[in-house]
C-alpha cells in the first residue's frame, strides 16, 4: 500500500504511475481538494478538516511494507517508527538513521522563524531533478517493501 498525505503534494501523478507498474494501491489522503478518481488502484480518502488530521489516519495505519510518501518531519517519524519506508516528495528517504536529524532541524528552523518576525522566503521551487528523483526513489521503496 502506498500512503500519500495529499495536501500540496507535487508527486500525485508520479505516485499513480509507480503504482500502475507494480501493481499497488495508492491511497491519497486529505482534508479536501482533490478530484475523485476512477483510477482502479487509487482511493482519495477526505478527512475532516482541522490540523493534522490527514496525518493522523495515515499514521494510525502505516506498518512495515507500506511506503508513505509525505514532507511533513512528524508523520514521517510516525511512520518510520511504524516500519514503513517514508519518502518526502523530493525524493528523499526519511530512515531509523536520519529521522532524529530531521525533527531536530525541523525544529530548530522553526524557532528561528518564530524569532525572526521579518524572515521571509519558503522552500525553494520544485524542479525537474526533484521530480526523478522521486521517482527513482519511490521505485527503490516499492522494490524493498516486497
Amino acid at each position: 500500500m502506498i500512503y500519500v498525505d495529499a495536501d500540496a503534494c507535487p508527486v500525485r501523478e508520479e505516485a499513480i504511475r509507480v503504482a500502475e507498474r507494480n501493481g499497488m494501491t495508492v491511497t491519497f489522503v486529505s482534508n479536501g481538494g482533490l478530484r475523485p478518481s476512477r483510477h482502479p488502484l487509487v482511493r482519495i480518502i477526505v478527512v475532516e478538516d482541522g490540523p493534522d488530521v490527514a496525518d493522523m489516519w495515515i499514521a494510525e495505519r502505516a506498518q512495515p511494507g507500506d511506503i508513505c510518501i509525505t514532507s511533513d518531519v512528524p508523520l514521517a517519524a510516525r511512520c518510520v517508527a511504524a516500519g514503513a519506508h517514508v519518502i518526502g516528495h523530493d525524493g528523499d528517504p526519511f530512515t531509523p538513521a536520519n529521522i532524529g536529524n530531521r525533527l531536530a532541524t525541523r525544529d530548530l528552523m522553526a524557532d528561528l522563524r518564530g524569532a525572526d518576525p521579518f524572515r521571509q522566503g519558503g522552500g525553494r521551487p520544485f524542479s525537474k531533478a526533484d521530480r526523478a528523483r522521486f521517482l527513482e526513489s519511490l521505485e527503490k521503496a516499492v522494490r524493498k517493501a516486497a
